[in-house]
């Protein structure tokens, strides 16, 4: 029989993990409603899980009596992954739960309770195999390896600021070179950011520690060159900022993980080839880069434009260059023309216009300087060279068939207030996103699709 003391802490700990269950819920899924129902037939179950359903916008949670609903759209349903990882968050719960409730396995699985609840959702959702509180697999590997980087982001060497990578093995040994001949003892562990060769040995971008299943330490490899010598080199199904697709490209079509502690402070995680997490502005993000790139190649209905757009927003991004792209798709039925073009253009800006400026006392305009991008297809032209037409201030604007209308365009646009309060850039693209999809980089490095009002954001 439970005593009252028992029934108390039982209580209060249900209380304390309902409460953490539902702040994951609301920080993960933000583009979800949040609703909480009392069922009283479940009263007693301490059984934390996800309810099986056919219904693709809903997520439900069941924690004792409470029924925890997050609810979307039905234009815009759960993705696999974001339903992957609601079940990571409510197996770590489950098992933290449970595991105070049992003393043995507490002394077994204090790992359980080290580091951020956070980091312990990342690993689950990346492990291969349920996380479970009898298992212990790589979701405690992984949360270490981000314990170590977010270590580091708080240190500075020789007054510089630390990057720092890991990828981390989906096997015991390195596939590119076999075992070696002496058996790895060293824990990638936050221990290592006590040793200041740490910071020099792994800058991220080109060198990484090389650490086991386990979590040895195998080697510290440059990431490009283990790629080939791996033998996973190959075009990444969803585009990858340029600095980092040597990460993803070592974590395609296997199980492998690469995390890398960027120069800005940024934790970012790639799995399955592609960017999977960021944690930025001390949370966390579910990225979900290949649903979202998928809904941009749909609308823009043009593969080859939507992928150099995507990727070279993903550049500008990781640079802190903002950008504005402008897809229009649609054909003015009284004048011939691309709809919307001369709505949101002025004439002097358009590139499918001639152009009758006559240069006085030597001076040219920006609109002079343009003249090679006149008549060409984005496509056709070098990705740095669209890259350096994007960085200008202003838009690119191009048809469907990916035809450039416009470089460096100050959009004509007429948003509401409230639009106008987010920055000109963004008003630009509420009012374009009439017309056709567009993709809004931000100096913060955020990406926004607008496409009828505003999409996602990566």
């Amino acid at each position: 029989m439970t005593s009252r003391s028992d029934q108390l802490t039982i209580s209060a700990a249900a209380a304390l993990y309902d409460s953490m269950l539902q702040r994951a819920l609301q920080q993960f899924f933000s583009r979800a409603v949040l609703e909480t129902e009392v069922v009283p037939s479940q009263a007693g179950s301490s059984a934390m899980a996800i309810e099986p359903t056919v219904d693709a916008t809903a997520i439900v949670v069941t924690w004792f009596e409470f029924r925890h609903s997050l609810k979307v759209p039905p234009d815009r349903p759960f993705t696999p992954d974001e339903v992957r990882f609601a079940r990571a968050i409510v197996s770590v719960l489950d098992a933290r739960y449970r595991a105070i409730f049992d003393p043995s396995l507490m002394a077994e699985r204090l790992d359980l309770f080290r580091g951020a609840v956070e980091d312990r959702y990342i690993g689950a959702f990346l492990d291969d195999v349920p996380y479970t509180l009898e298992h212990v697999g790589r979701a405690d590997v992984i949360a270490q390896a981000i314990e170590v980087l977010r270590v580091a982001a708080l240190s500075r060497y020789e007054n510089r600021e630390i990057s720092s990578g890991v990828l981390l093995l989906d096997s015991d040994v390195d596939p590119a070179r076999g075992a070696c001949g002496v058996t790895p003892t060293l824990d990638y562990a936050e221990s290592l950011t006590s040793v200041k060769s740490f910071y020099r040995l792994s800058d991220g971008l080109h060198t990484a520690f090389l650490v086991n299943r386990d979590g040895k330490v195998l080697d510290i490899v440059d990431v490009d060159e283990w790629d080939e010598r791996a033998g996973v080199r190959g075009t990444l199904a969803v585009p990858v900022a340029a600095p980092y697709e040597a990460h993803a490209r070592a974590t395609q079509g296997n199980h492998h993980i690469s995390i890398i502690l960027t120069p800005s402070h940024e934790i970012r995680v790639f799995a399955e080839g592609a960017h999977v997490f960021s944690f930025r502005n001390a949370s966390w993000h579910l990225l979900d880069i290949g649903a979202k790139y998928e809904m941009w190649t749909r609308a823009v209905g043009n593969p080859r434009l939507a992928r150099l757009m995507f990727q070279t927003a993903l550049d500008l991004a990781d640079m802190r260059q903002g950008a504005l792209f402008v897809v229009l798709r649609g054909r003015d039925e009284a004048t011939g023309g691309v709809e919307g073009l001369s709505r949101l253009v002025a004439p002097a800006d358009r590139l499918d216009l001639p152009h009758d400026h006559e240069p006085a006392d030597g001076r040219i305009d920006r609109r002079d300087l343009l003249h090679f991008a006149a008549g060409r297809v984005a496509t056709d032209l070098s990705p740095d060279v669209f890259r350096a037409l994007a960085t200008m201030d202003g838009a690119i604007v191009t048809d469907g068939d990916g035809r450039l209308l416009a470089a460096g365009a100050i959009l004509l646009h007429s948003g509401p207030q409230s639009v106008e309060m987010e920055g000109a850039r963004t008003a630009a693209a509420f009012s374009a996103a009439h017309y056709g999809p567009i993709l809004k980089v931000s100096e913060d490095g955020h990406i926004t699709c607008f496409d009828q009002g505003r999409l996602w954001e990566i």
